[in-house]
């Protein structure tokens, strides 16, 4: 199976077409200046080293050249040998809150990096683990479908915000709705749900939900995040803490007796969020406790680069083109008579 490395750099071959369209304008428009000399079948003759074709061969070697490059740089690859291999582990997706409430002050330095920094460490303990990570606020999104690539959850994590999602509010239901979606496709793992949130607007569906995700063998864990007394919202957009209409500011509080409902419902545990370390391990070690289902994976464990193929004929293509000398500017030293011009 052939792939590509950094597929990105092969946008660069719209370059091509680019750099053909102008060599053509070039064309059309020596034509209508050699016009205003004389005879168009003339006047080439008169150009120093001028041959015809030339300088289209030129063109044709240079265009040649960089689309080798490009392709070179995007590094093309075979999958060289397979392998077939079982992990043993549990899948894991993180439900995780991400509306403005989730920007208050109460737990240092906020919620939601508080929320994120405890993923990220759980992640770090794991191994065998397929993770992915839910999005939500509005509405619910799928940020990263299961996956052992660990640093691909980190790194869809690292930019989760709540920039990231149009519409505000929080929706556990459809959170936990779309784990349920994902988690399904595989029916021979087990599988847990850990959502974390404040749980600040009350979801009358989200328990039914969590029941609904049971029956088909998944368990979800809940992470309140905040404190009960709760802290206002700072909001981004304007450097200050969020007012309502009568100018007082929004303090959003911790929910907890929704998120246990639905750990409850769920079949887990709810934690409050203190320690990341302490919370992290107790989570880890009650997603030990699961029946790890072994699945087959086929992987390309090595692979072929043929990039350095590519790169000589760049270089080939670009001493053929440099053996081949340019076509002189100026015309030739004797004077074109305008009874020349007439002759021709």
């Amino acid at each position: 199976m052939f792939t590509f490395q950094h597929g990105t750099f092969l946008w660069l071959l719209l370059l091509i077409p680019v750099i053909i369209f102008l060599y053509l304008r070039f064309l059309r428009w020596r034509k209508q200046r050699i016009q205003y000399i004389g005879n168009p079948r003339l006047v080439p003759g008169l150009i120093k080293g001028k041959v015809a074709g030339r300088g289209t061969t030129k063109l044709v070697l240079v265009a040649a050249a960089l689309s080798c490059s490009i392709i070179g740089l995007a590094n093309l690859q075979m999958g060289r040998d397979t392998e077939r291999i079982s992990r043993k582990g549990v899948d894991v997706m993180f439900a995780l809150d991400v509306s403005k409430s989730m920007l208050a002050k109460d737990i240092s330095p906020d919620r939601l990096s508080r929320a994120k920094l405890l993923i990220q460490t759980m992640i770090d303990k794991m191994n065998g683990d397929r993770t992915g990570l839910i999005l939500f606020a509005g509405r619910a999104y799928l940020q990263s479908p299961l996956t052992v690539d660990y640093n691909n959850t980190k790194m869809m994590l690292s930019t989760a915000g709540p920039d990231v999602v149009p519409t505000q509010g929080t929706v556990l239901g459809d959170a936990i709705e779309m784990a349920d979606q994902a988690l399904s496709q595989d029916n021979n793992r087990a599988k847990v749900v850990v959502l974390l949130s404040d749980g600040e607007d009350h979801d009358e569906k989200a328990a039914e939900m969590a029941k609904e995700a049971v029956k088909r063998g998944i368990i979800i864990h809940t992470i309140g995040i905040g404190s009960v007394a709760g802290a206002p919202i700072f909001d981004p957009e304007t450097g200050r803490n969020k007012i309502d209409q009568q100018g007082n500011e929004v303090i959003s509080k911790l929910n907890e007796t929704e998120l246990k409902s639905i750990a409850s419902a769920g079949k887990g545990t709810y934690r409050l969020l203190n320690n990341n370390n302490r919370e992290a391990d107790a989570l880890l070690e009650a997603i030990s406790k699961m029946e790890a289902k072994q699945s087959d994976m086929v992987i390309f464990a090595q692979y072929k680069s043929y990039f350095q193929y590519f790169l000589l004929i760049t270089v080939v293509l670009l001493l053929v083109d440099g053996l081949i000398p340019a076509a002189g500017k100026s015309v030739k030293t004797q004077k074109i008579t305008t009874d020349t011009l007439k002759e021709a």
